[in-house]
């Protein structure tokens, strides 16, 4: 037992010094107040992060990539009425539905009228564009009787096989032949609809027009597109009749702000999703007619977990370029080396891509409990090491100090 007493105390790291060989300064006793203060700050520090709750992401496939995901869309347009805007949306599937606002999205009029702007909502019937064309235009079976309405020569009638009873199906038909509707003006059908004198009136009043509501899009690349006039596919192609809206230079362009846009689940919770609708607030109003706005939205599924692991939302985030150019084309004016394209039908398109991958966002502390622990004996230490080697510091100095004025 005596022998091993030699050995454990030539182990001993902590060598001790006797009582009376200590020396206790006024210098020392300030940089102790202070090492504690540093101290008690650092472990508050340490505290603060093993309490804060973070999310960190983890990157997966996207088993869902087949499931229709939905738009959820509030987009105002100051200068244009809501007849004249035709809401089309195309994918790479070959999928196209033209006037997608019978499938949950809602107009509502802007009215400006004495200085102030109101809302209220499109309940006139929109003229029908995605029936087809033997449904618009129902002929006469041979034999039967009844009023076969004018085409106008938009299209054979001469055994009453296209009627055109309707303002839609004079539409639908004057589209089916290429030719410019206008505003039905001089039609006897659009006549007596009403549907001219209440344009012409929606016109006069520079009406703006508010789309908002959902649709659902495949989980592919696609486009929705807003566009003036009627819009139809023919030989492979998709048009629109700008006739109405060449006809006032001095009314109409594409000036709009987007009020919300997401994609898929919208949050209920009072934590913050700003990232998820990035293009919340985003204007454009330069008040021209001839242009175009695209934005390119890179889609990623999203997973928010929280801390227990209970609750789980799924929706999705989107990163944004945004670009615009004029339909005549030509040089840039902020950028003179750039030449934009010329052509082109005046609006505004979402060009959306759909990730295959996911984010999972888990909520976790920042923090482990061993962490924490490790980070107190760190800052306590690392002050008393620093504190000691002040001390020492400033004790040599007043000695050097002492001895100068003793010679």
């Amino acid at each position: 037992m005596s022998s091993s007493r030699p050995k454990l105390i030539s182990l001993d790291a902590f060598a001790k010094t006797v009582e009376d060989a200590r020396i206790k300064t006024a210098s020392g006793g300030i940089i102790t107040l202070i090492c504690i203060l540093v101290a008690l700050i650092l472990i508050r520090n340490e505290y603060i992060d093993y309490t804060t709750i973070i999310a960190r992401p983890e990157l997966v496939v996207d088993r869902d990539i087949n499931k229709q995901l939905d738009i959820n869309l509030d987009i105002s347009f100051l200068n244009l009425p809501c007849d004249l805007i035709s809401i089309d949306l195309f994918d790479e599937t070959g999928d196209l539905k033209l006037d997608v606002i019978n499938s949950g999205l809602e107009k509502y009029r802007i009215l400006k009228t004495g200085g102030k702007q109101s809302e209220i909502l499109d309940d006139q019937p929109a003229l029908k564009r995605q029936v087809p064309l033997n449904e618009v235009c129902t002929g006469l079976k041979e034999g039967e009787e009844g009023e076969c309405g004018s085409c106008y020569g938009a299209l054979p009638q001469d055994q009453k096989q296209y009627c055109c009873n309707s303002c839609s199906a004079v539409r639908r038909a004057y589209a089916e032949a290429n030719w410019q509707f206008f505003d039905g003006e001089n039609i006897e059908q659009c006549e007596k609809e009403g549907y001219v004198q209440r344009l012409k009136d929606r016109i006069n009043e520079n009406e703006g027009c508010r789309v908002k509501g959902s649709a659902k899009i495949n989980r592919v690349a696609g486009t929705m597109d807003f566009a003036p006039g009627f819009s139809m596919t023919k030989n492979g192609r998709h048009v629109h009749d700008l006739s109405l809206y060449m006809k006032y230079e001095d009314k109409f362009n594409f000036d709009h702000i987007i009020n919300h846009l997401s994609f898929g689940n919208e949050p209920n919770s009072a934590n913050d999703y700003s990232s998820l609708s990035t293009l919340d607030g985003h204007s454009f109003l330069e008040h021209k007619k001839y242009h175009m706005n695209n934005y390119y939205l890179k889609i990623v599924s999203t997973r928010f977990e929280t801390l227990a692991g209970k609750e789980k939302f799924d929706t999705n985030q989107y990163s944004v370029i945004t670009h615009d150019r004029p339909l005549q084309g030509g040089k840039d004016e902020d950028h003179q080396h750039t030449v934009h394209a010329r052509g082109g039908v005046p609006g505004v398109a979402f060009n959306f891509d759909i990730s295959p991958l996911k984010i999972i966002n888990r909520e976790q502390y920042a923090k482990t409990r061993s962490g924490f622990i490790l980070g107190v004996v760190s800052s306590i230490a690392g002050v008393l090491m620093v504190g000691a080697l002040l001390d020492k510091s400033v004790f040599a100095a007043q000695q050097a100090i002492k001895g100068k004025k003793d010679l």
